[in-house]
């Protein structure tokens, strides 16, 4: 399913959503297709869900989305050797807080 799809059936919702095929581009994460996992009436809960599901699968690429968003522009940031945020990597952790603090600019 694209982005513009599911803003439409999830209008002003937090999404968690996992990238069923993704591929990088000059810096960027290009989400060819995605999943909705669950949808939120607020960022706290979305952010414990994928909390709990990184937890369990550390290697589901996952992502916190509002619907007000757009466009899905992921900014690819590397960050070296450091692990550890309820067991996902940490630069995971950070492209998803990076999504996630860039609706509030």
């Amino acid at each position: 399913m694209n982005w513009q799809k599911i803003r439409d059936h999830y209008p002003h919702q937090w999404l968690l959503i996992e990238a069923i095929k993704a591929r990088s581009e000059q810096g960027k994460r290009i989400l060819e297709q995605i999943s909705v996992i669950n949808a939120f009436s607020d960022s706290v809960s979305a952010m414990n869900d994928y909390k709990k599901l990184k937890k369990e699968a550390p290697g589901r690429e996952l992502f916190i989305f509002h619907t007000s968003r757009k466009e899905l522009d992921i900014t690819e940031r590397r960050w070296l050797g450091i692990r550890g945020y309820n067991g996902c990597a940490f630069a995971e952790w950070f492209i998803v807080c990076i999504c996630f603090f860039d609706l509030f600019r």
